[in-house]
């Protein structure tokens, strides 16, 4: 699975790019946030990568920042919230905010988000309330930089559960403070 891609941006309208990677042109759907930080085509980029594959299709999704993908990967385990979703609730509300109406429960303002209905909101603050780390600066999430956070993305592609990863990152991280991410991912996966 992608989890990163740098290069070079060839091409961007709202909600859409395309990344120019040693010759290779990759189209990443992105939300609001990231697609606002971009800079003019020409320049480097690097984003944090979520790869879906279906049947017919893979398509990428794109973020500015770890956390951002993080929570995106959060928001896609709710049933009724596919990637799609994922990115208008994401580009509805920045993560900040989303943060903050999931722990407050606040449904009026999910539901001002297009796509979201009523149940959908009430699912998301259930499901979410607990699970989304405080992201205004307050407590840090457990694997949130460095090679962690690219271990925890790389085994949550690999369909382990994101608590799961996270919880053996720690345990790789607390007996190998600084191992790179090669020993880090082959001590994870052999304690999954």
């Amino acid at each position: 699975m992608i989890a990163f891609l740098q290069g070079t941006l060839l091409h961007r309208q709202p909600a859409a790019l395309v990344l120019d990677v040693h010759g290779v042109g990759y189209e990443v759907q992105v939300p609001v946030g990231t697609y606002a930080q971009l800079p003019a085509p020409g320049h480097a980029v690097a984003l944090h990568i979520y790869t879906q594959v279906r049947e017919d299709s893979i398509q990428l999704f794109g973020f500015a920042s770890a956390g951002e993908k993080r929570l995106f990967e959060k928001l896609i385990t709710v049933n009724g919230v596919g990637p799609k979703l994922g990115l208008a609730i994401l580009s509805g509300l920045p993560p900040q905010a989303l943060g903050a109406a999931l722990r407050a429960g606040d449904i009026a303002r999910l539901t001002a988000v297009p796509g979201v209905g009523k149940k959908t909101a009430e699912r998301l603050v259930v499901e979410l309330r607990d699970k989304v780390p405080e992201l205004d600066g307050g407590a840090a999430a457990p694997a949130s930089a460095g090679p962690a956070a690219d271990v925890v993305s790389a085994l949550v592609n690999l369909g382990y559960a994101a608590a799961q990863a996270e919880k053996s990152v720690q345990r790789a991280v607390h007996a190998h403070p600084d191992a790179d991410f090669d020993l880090l991912f082959a001590l994870c996966m052999k304690s999954m």
